[in-house]
């Protein structure tokens, strides 16, 4: 079998408080692989976040190991994990966090050309993605000039410009209504499943879950089948 796009090893997380340490992750084990989409369905306070930002190089583990594509990233200095995270890993969150100043198609283009695309590479790559999600038309508007869920299918455009391996989501539709939540949510899964990207979503709608290949939860600090 290949490599697992993401593999946690025995990750261990805590925060000091002023009562004290508090453990967040005990020894989180997880292996993800190539065009295999997961859902994390936990409570809240229970660890997510935390998981997603280790995941994502946005944090390091206080033990144990975080690997993309088979490459331990603990030990890497602080500027090999921002161009790691930039090529390798896209994420989604509940709220876009667009970019208010600037288009569609600009914030699309935008992290391309912060790993050194081209200008003209990234306008096309960001024609092209947000076509395929019915934006034609659109690309020039501001965030503020979109729906809610145009809003997230520009920032699920803007995750997938690199073509990351790897995509990380917290909640991405949990700032939408039904209608849109569901249609939005399965045009990411499409694209993610197009694409043969590595998936990690983090809901708290059962609905969303059952769509995915396998759900696991949080329980104790260690991830489990839910």
């Amino acid at each position: 079998m290949s490599e697992p796009r993401l593999r946690l090893a025995g990750a261990v997380r805590h925060f000091r408080t002023e009562a004290g340490e508090l453990p967040v992750l005990r020894g989180a084990d997880l292996d993800l692989y190539a065009g295999e989409i997961v859902a994390l369905v936990a409570p809240s306070g229970t660890g997510k976040s935390t998981l997603l930002h280790l995941a994502g190089l946005l944090e390091k583990p206080d033990a144990g190991g975080v690997l993309i594509d088979g490459q331990d990233t603990v030990g890497l200095a602080d500027n090999a994990r921002t161009s790691l995270r930039g090529k390798s890993i896209g994420f989604v969150y509940q709220f876009h966090h667009l970019l208010p100043e600037f288009t569609a198609l600009e914030n699309v283009m935008l992290p391309q050309m912060a790993i050194g695309t081209t200008r003209a590479a990234a306008e096309a790559r960001a024609h092209e993605l947000l076509g395929s999600f019915g934006l034609t038309g659109r690309e020039a508007h501001r965030p503020g000039r979109l729906s809610g869920g145009e809003q997230q299918r520009v920032a699920i455009s803007r995750a997938l410009a690199n073509r990351p391996g790897l995509l990380l989501a917290d909640e991405p539709t949990g700032n939408l209504d039904v209608g849109t939540s569901d249609l939005v949510f399965a045009e990411l899964l499409a694209a993610v499943r197009g694409a043969g990207v590595a998936a990690l979503i983090a809901t708290h709608n059962p609905d969303l879950a059952s769509r995915m290949d396998r759900v696991v939860t949080l329980r104790e600090g260690r991830i489990v089948p839910a």
